[in-house]
């Protein structure tokens, strides 16, 4: 069964400030749960395990992330911002691959129409749980349903935005194409979908020096080399990621009239997409 958050039942009142963020001004166990550091990979590993959003990755999620993608919570203040422009009264507000709910959080915290729900979908029932507990803990009138299922199983209904944060390059490639053409179609004339994605490049020099600027930044979060090297042998063909091009073609082909980037910082961009 799906979890449901009722504001009526939780008289929530909706917050200023969206996001993770508030989670770390409520108190000791709030605070711990959003913010626990990642070192994950700091010890050596005789044999990497493949990357997967287990309990362990749940409870250090907002420290990797935010060490991990320059311009994270840049992303997600615009999320919030987008979601008040273009919430339609009548429609569902998708974050699909919600992990602890950042994305969801930051347009529930905007949207101020009326007659709108918000769905968060994750697989990984480690991630869910926590999201519940973050979800329950920040204020907010507009509903939120969670629901464990594949993303690309799931079926979905008419939406005015659809959030895919960093989640479509976790998705096999052959399935990708699938899942976009679905997005399109729920989605209402003048809906929108904001598609995070890290980036390959097709000049290979370009590419070498994007990934090299991207471990720079995350040696200036703190990680080690250690850490750099056995979390990239951790996620590789876990998350395959591909060039701006071919996210834009695909996305056109899918029925959007139009596919273009809005930020973009060393690897890592975000595309907004019309119906």
């Amino acid at each position: 069964m799906p979890y449901t958050l009722n504001p009526a039942r939780t008289n929530f009142k909706r917050g200023s400030t969206p996001g993770l963020t508030q989670a770390a001004k409520q108190g000791p166990q709030r605070r711990q749960m959003s913010t626990k550091k990642d070192r994950l990979f700091a010890q050596p590993l005789q044999d990497v395990p493949k990357f997967t959003f287990d309990g362990q990755v749940a409870a250090v999620f907002p420290d990797m992330i935010k060490r991990s993608v320059p311009g994270y919570s840049t992303i997600l203040h615009m999320i919030g911002q987008m979601a008040e422009r273009y919430a339609r009264p009548g429609t569902v507000c998708y974050d699909l691959g919600c992990s602890l709910g950042a994305s969801l959080l930051a347009m529930r915290g905007n949207i101020h129409c009326s007659d709108v729900n918000i769905i968060g979908v994750d697989n990984s029932e480690e991630m869910l749980e926590r999201c519940r507990q973050i979800v329950a803990s920040q204020p907010g009138n507009v509903p939120v349903e969670l629901k464990a299922a594949d993303i690309t199983e799931v079926s979905l209904e008419p939406a005015s935005i659809c959030v895919l944060n960093f989640t479509l390059q976790f998705i096999a490639k052959h399935e990708r194409a699938a899942l976009l053409d679905k997005i399109a179609r729920a989605l209402v004339s003048g809906g929108v979908l904001i598609l995070s994605e890290k980036l390959s490049f097709e000049d290979t020099e370009h590419d070498a020096l994007m990934t090299d600027l991207h471990h720079d930044f995350k040696r200036m979060q703190g990680y080690s080399d250690l850490e750099i090297a056995q979390k990239r042998e951790a996620i590789e063909h876990i998350l395959v990621p591909e060039s701006l091009e071919i996210h834009r073609q695909r996305l056109l082909n899918a029925g959007f009239r139009s596919a273009n980037i809005w930020f973009q910082c060393f690897n890592f961009a975000s595309i907004i997409a019309f119906r």
